[in-house]
Protein backbone atom coordinates (compact mmCIF):
# COMPACT_ATOMS: atom_id res chain seq x y z
CA UNK A 1 0.00 0.00 0.00
CA UNK A 2 1.50 3.80 -0.70
CA UNK A 3 1.73 5.90 1.62
CA UNK A 4 1.61 9.73 1.00
CA UNK A 5 3.27 12.81 2.48
CA UNK A 6 3.87 16.62 1.91
CA UNK A 7 7.51 15.79 2.59
CA UNK A 8 9.71 12.92 2.37
CA UNK A 9 13.49 12.71 3.49
CA UNK A 10 15.71 10.39 1.86
CA UNK A 11 19.38 10.07 3.61
CA UNK A 12 21.31 7.76 6.22
CA UNK A 13 21.33 9.11 9.96
CA UNK A 14 24.87 10.37 11.00
CA UNK A 15 26.89 9.37 14.19
CA UNK A 16 28.89 12.80 14.03
CA UNK A 17 31.95 13.26 16.21
CA UNK A 18 32.19 17.17 16.20
CA UNK A 19 35.81 18.50 17.54
CA UNK A 20 36.28 21.82 17.81
CA UNK A 21 37.79 24.85 20.02
CA UNK A 22 34.55 24.13 22.83
CA UNK A 23 35.86 20.01 22.82
CA UNK A 24 34.69 16.56 21.46
CA UNK A 25 31.17 15.71 21.31
CA UNK A 26 28.80 13.39 19.53
CA UNK A 27 25.61 14.27 17.76
CA UNK A 28 22.83 12.59 15.89
CA UNK A 29 22.96 14.15 12.36
CA UNK A 30 22.21 13.53 9.03
CA UNK A 31 20.02 15.60 6.20
CA UNK A 32 17.44 13.10 7.07
CA UNK A 33 17.65 13.91 10.90
CA UNK A 34 17.74 17.86 10.24
CA UNK A 35 15.07 17.43 7.72
CA UNK A 36 12.39 15.65 9.43
CA UNK A 37 12.65 17.81 12.25
CA UNK A 38 12.34 20.60 10.65
CA UNK A 39 9.35 19.95 8.42
CA UNK A 40 7.49 18.46 11.19
CA UNK A 41 7.14 21.57 13.28
CA UNK A 42 5.88 23.23 10.28
CA UNK A 43 2.76 21.10 10.28
CA UNK A 44 3.51 18.97 7.06
CA UNK A 45 2.98 15.56 7.22
CA UNK A 46 6.62 14.03 6.99
CA UNK A 47 8.11 10.99 6.11
CA UNK A 48 11.94 9.50 6.66
CA UNK A 49 13.73 6.88 4.80
CA UNK A 50 16.86 6.04 6.47
CA UNK A 51 19.44 3.59 7.12
CA UNK A 52 21.30 2.78 10.68
CA UNK A 53 22.29 0.37 13.12
CA UNK A 54 20.07 -0.61 15.72
CA UNK A 55 21.88 0.69 18.18
CA UNK A 56 20.90 4.22 17.44
CA UNK A 57 17.39 4.00 16.57
CA UNK A 58 16.32 6.22 19.33
CA UNK A 59 16.99 9.14 16.74
CA UNK A 60 13.82 6.50 15.05
CA UNK A 61 11.76 6.80 18.12
CA UNK A 62 12.01 10.66 19.06
CA UNK A 63 10.86 10.84 15.34
CA UNK A 64 7.88 9.28 15.36
CA UNK A 65 6.88 10.60 18.76
CA UNK A 66 7.15 13.73 17.18
CA UNK A 67 4.68 12.59 13.89
CA UNK A 68 7.34 11.55 11.48
CA UNK A 69 6.67 8.18 9.64
CA UNK A 70 10.13 6.69 9.70
CA UNK A 71 10.86 3.84 7.27
CA UNK A 72 14.37 2.32 9.18
CA UNK A 73 16.27 -0.22 7.67
CA UNK A 74 18.69 -1.53 10.25
CA UNK A 75 22.21 -1.87 8.99
CA UNK A 76 24.98 -3.78 10.92
CA UNK A 77 26.82 -0.08 11.50
CA UNK A 78 25.35 3.27 10.88
CA UNK A 79 27.31 5.85 9.15
CA UNK A 80 29.65 7.54 11.04
CA UNK A 81 31.23 10.94 10.11
CA UNK A 82 34.11 12.89 12.74
CA UNK A 83 33.97 16.80 11.89
CA UNK A 84 36.98 18.89 12.40
CA UNK A 85 37.00 22.39 12.84
CA UNK A 86 40.73 23.60 13.28
CA UNK A 87 39.89 27.75 13.13
CA UNK A 88 37.43 29.74 14.49
CA UNK A 89 35.74 30.08 10.85
CA UNK A 90 32.84 27.46 10.96
CA UNK A 91 33.40 26.93 7.10
CA UNK A 92 36.89 25.47 7.00
CA UNK A 93 36.62 22.21 8.20
CA UNK A 94 37.20 18.57 7.46
CA UNK A 95 35.39 15.51 7.59
CA UNK A 96 36.34 12.18 7.88
CA UNK A 97 33.90 8.88 7.35
CA UNK A 98 34.40 5.62 9.81
CA UNK A 99 31.79 3.44 8.46
CA UNK A 100 28.79 3.32 6.50
CA UNK A 101 25.35 2.34 6.33
CA UNK A 102 25.98 0.87 2.50
CA UNK A 103 23.86 2.03 -0.25
CA UNK A 104 20.08 2.65 -0.50
CA UNK A 105 17.82 0.21 -2.88
CA UNK A 106 14.32 1.45 -4.94
CA UNK A 107 12.37 -0.63 -3.03
CA UNK A 108 12.40 1.50 -0.27
CA UNK A 109 11.25 4.15 -1.89
CA UNK A 110 8.80 2.83 -4.41
CA UNK A 111 5.77 2.81 -2.00
CA UNK A 112 6.14 5.90 -0.83
CA UNK A 113 4.60 9.08 -2.45
CA UNK A 114 5.11 12.44 -1.73
CA UNK A 115 4.27 15.94 -2.87
CA UNK A 116 8.68 16.31 -2.45
CA UNK A 117 11.31 14.52 -1.67
CA UNK A 118 14.38 15.86 -0.78
CA UNK A 119 17.86 14.04 -1.05
CA UNK A 120 20.24 14.34 1.43
CA UNK A 121 23.22 11.89 1.30
CA UNK A 122 26.66 12.78 3.02
CA UNK A 123 28.96 10.67 0.36
CA UNK A 124 28.43 9.53 -3.63
CA UNK A 125 27.02 5.49 -3.75
CA UNK A 126 25.04 6.28 -1.07
CA UNK A 127 21.77 7.21 -3.27
CA UNK A 128 22.74 5.24 -6.35
CA UNK A 129 21.28 6.76 -9.80
CA UNK A 130 18.51 4.28 -10.22
CA UNK A 131 16.79 5.03 -6.91
CA UNK A 132 16.42 9.05 -7.81
CA UNK A 133 15.27 7.71 -11.36
CA UNK A 134 12.77 5.76 -9.43
CA UNK A 135 11.33 8.57 -8.04
CA UNK A 136 11.09 10.56 -10.96
CA UNK A 137 8.34 8.25 -12.36
CA UNK A 138 6.17 9.87 -9.62
CA UNK A 139 4.41 13.13 -9.61
CA UNK A 140 6.59 14.64 -7.02
CA UNK A 141 9.29 17.49 -6.94
CA UNK A 142 13.15 16.27 -6.24
CA UNK A 143 15.62 18.30 -4.32
CA UNK A 144 19.11 17.36 -3.74
CA UNK A 145 22.56 18.26 -2.13
CA UNK A 146 25.55 18.25 -4.00
CA UNK A 147 27.41 16.80 -1.42
CA UNK A 148 26.07 13.51 -1.76
CA UNK A 149 27.37 13.52 -5.28
CA UNK A 150 30.56 14.96 -5.70
CA UNK A 151 31.86 13.87 -2.25
CA UNK A 152 34.47 10.98 -2.26
CA UNK A 153 35.94 9.20 0.56
CA UNK A 154 39.81 9.09 -0.16
CA UNK A 155 41.70 7.46 2.28
CA UNK A 156 39.08 7.69 5.17
CA UNK A 157 38.71 11.49 4.68
CA UNK A 158 35.96 13.40 2.47
CA UNK A 159 37.37 14.95 -0.66
CA UNK A 160 35.54 16.62 -3.58
CA UNK A 161 35.50 15.31 -7.08
CA UNK A 162 33.01 15.73 -10.21
CA UNK A 163 31.32 13.00 -10.58
CA UNK A 164 30.50 11.08 -13.92
CA UNK A 165 26.61 10.97 -13.97
CA UNK A 166 26.52 14.92 -13.55
CA UNK A 167 24.37 15.55 -16.08
CA UNK A 168 22.36 12.54 -16.12
CA UNK A 169 21.08 13.57 -12.59
CA UNK A 170 20.93 17.28 -12.88
CA UNK A 171 18.78 16.62 -15.33
CA UNK A 172 16.33 14.38 -13.34
CA UNK A 173 15.82 16.84 -10.34
CA UNK A 174 13.89 19.95 -10.11
CA UNK A 175 15.79 21.91 -7.22
CA UNK A 176 19.48 21.35 -6.25
CA UNK A 177 21.40 23.04 -3.01
CA UNK A 178 25.08 23.00 -2.59
CA UNK A 179 27.44 25.28 -0.97
CA UNK A 180 29.83 28.22 -1.93
CA UNK A 181 32.54 25.46 -1.96
CA UNK A 182 30.40 22.95 -3.90
CA UNK A 183 29.23 25.47 -6.22
CA UNK A 184 32.88 26.54 -7.18
CA UNK A 185 34.02 22.69 -8.14
CA UNK A 186 30.95 22.11 -10.31
CA UNK A 187 31.21 25.27 -12.00
CA UNK A 188 34.65 26.41 -11.95
CA UNK A 189 32.98 29.87 -10.61
CA UNK A 190 33.78 31.63 -7.07
CA UNK A 191 30.48 34.23 -7.67
CA UNK A 192 27.67 32.23 -6.72
CA UNK A 193 25.42 33.98 -9.09
CA UNK A 194 27.14 33.14 -12.23
CA UNK A 195 27.72 29.63 -10.44
CA UNK A 196 23.32 29.44 -9.95
CA UNK A 197 23.33 30.51 -13.55
CA UNK A 198 25.41 27.29 -15.01
CA UNK A 199 24.27 24.52 -12.44
CA UNK A 200 20.62 26.01 -13.98
CA UNK A 201 21.71 25.35 -17.47
CA UNK A 202 21.74 21.34 -16.34
CA UNK A 203 18.30 21.06 -15.78
CA UNK A 204 16.72 22.00 -12.17
CA UNK A 205 14.46 24.68 -12.34
CA UNK A 206 15.74 25.96 -9.03
CA UNK A 207 19.43 26.30 -7.33
CA UNK A 208 19.39 27.23 -3.23
CA UNK A 209 23.16 28.24 -2.88
CA UNK A 210 24.26 28.40 1.49
CA UNK A 211 27.26 30.70 2.12
CA UNK A 212 28.67 31.82 5.61
CA UNK A 213 26.19 34.77 5.59
CA UNK A 214 23.24 33.64 4.29
CA UNK A 215 21.60 31.74 0.96
CA UNK A 216 21.61 32.72 -2.58
CA UNK A 217 18.60 31.54 -4.78
CA UNK A 218 17.96 31.31 -8.58
CA UNK A 219 14.30 30.26 -9.74
CA UNK A 220 15.94 30.27 -13.62
CA UNK A 221 14.67 34.03 -13.70
CA UNK A 222 15.52 36.06 -10.45
CA UNK A 223 17.49 36.07 -7.65
CA UNK A 224 16.52 35.97 -4.08
CA UNK A 225 18.78 36.12 -1.10
CA UNK A 226 18.30 36.04 2.33
CA UNK A 227 21.29 36.61 5.57
CA UNK A 228 21.58 34.32 8.77
CA UNK A 229 20.16 35.81 12.05
CA UNK A 230 21.76 33.59 14.44
CA UNK A 231 22.07 35.49 18.32
CA UNK A 232 25.34 32.62 18.78
CA UNK A 233 26.60 30.34 16.28
CA UNK A 234 27.10 26.84 18.14
CA UNK A 235 25.54 24.42 15.32
CA UNK A 236 27.12 25.06 12.05
CA UNK A 237 26.81 21.13 11.64
CA UNK A 238 23.52 20.48 9.66
CA UNK A 239 23.13 24.21 8.26
CA UNK A 240 22.83 23.06 5.01
CA UNK A 241 20.61 20.26 5.47
CA UNK A 242 18.44 22.28 7.74
CA UNK A 243 18.54 25.50 5.32
CA UNK A 244 16.90 22.92 1.79
CA UNK A 245 14.50 21.12 4.47
CA UNK A 246 12.57 24.27 5.31
CA UNK A 247 12.85 25.69 2.16
CA UNK A 248 11.47 22.63 0.33
CA UNK A 249 8.67 22.48 2.88
CA UNK A 250 7.67 26.00 2.86
CA UNK A 251 7.88 26.41 -1.06
CA UNK A 252 4.87 23.68 -1.61
CA UNK A 253 2.89 26.38 -0.43
CA UNK A 254 4.81 29.59 -1.07
CA UNK A 255 6.62 31.64 -3.94
CA UNK A 256 10.64 31.68 -3.85
CA UNK A 257 10.99 35.01 -2.22
CA UNK A 258 8.81 33.65 0.79
CA UNK A 259 10.87 29.88 0.95
CA UNK A 260 14.23 32.30 0.69
CA UNK A 261 13.42 34.17 4.11
CA UNK A 262 11.56 31.38 5.85
CA UNK A 263 14.84 29.01 5.32
CA UNK A 264 17.10 31.46 6.49
CA UNK A 265 14.58 32.35 9.56
CA UNK A 266 14.81 28.82 10.48
CA UNK A 267 18.48 27.64 10.12
CA UNK A 268 19.46 30.76 12.08
CA UNK A 269 17.52 29.67 15.09
CA UNK A 270 18.79 26.06 14.35
CA UNK A 271 22.38 27.43 14.05
CA UNK A 272 21.91 28.60 17.82
CA UNK A 273 22.57 25.05 19.02
CA UNK A 274 23.88 21.82 17.79
CA UNK A 275 21.95 19.15 16.52
CA UNK A 276 18.52 19.17 14.64
CA UNK A 277 15.66 22.41 14.72
CA UNK A 278 14.11 22.04 17.91
CA UNK A 279 12.23 25.34 18.44
CA UNK A 280 8.77 26.60 18.77
CA UNK A 281 7.81 27.12 14.76
CA UNK A 282 6.64 30.78 16.14
CA UNK A 283 10.27 31.93 16.72
CA UNK A 284 10.53 31.69 13.21
CA UNK A 285 7.58 33.85 12.27
CA UNK A 286 8.52 36.42 15.16
CA UNK A 287 12.22 36.16 13.72
CA UNK A 288 11.20 36.98 10.17
CA UNK A 289 8.95 39.98 11.72
CA UNK A 290 11.96 41.23 13.52
CA UNK A 291 15.12 40.55 10.81
CA UNK A 292 13.28 40.17 7.31
CA UNK A 293 10.67 43.28 7.37
CA UNK A 294 10.40 42.93 3.70
CA UNK A 295 10.86 40.15 1.04
CA UNK A 296 11.13 40.01 -2.37
CA UNK A 297 13.63 39.62 -5.08
CA UNK A 298 17.34 41.19 -5.13
CA UNK A 299 18.62 42.90 -8.34
CA UNK A 300 19.19 40.45 -11.21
Amino acid sequence: MTKTYDIAFLGHYTKDTIVSAEGTRVVDGGACTYGAHAAVRMGLKVAAITRLAREDFHVVDELRTLGVDVFATATPRSTCLRLEYPTSNVDERVLYITSSAEPFTVSEVMDISSRAFVIGASVRGEVPADVIEELRKKNTLIAIDLQGFIRVVEKGRFAFQIWPEQSRILAAVDVVKGDAVEAELLTGQKDLRTSARLIAGFGPKEVVLTHREGLVVYDGNHFYEAAFHPEMLVGRSGRGDTCIASYMARRLEAPPSVATVWAAALTSLKMEAEGPFRRDIREVEDLIREKYPTTGRTED
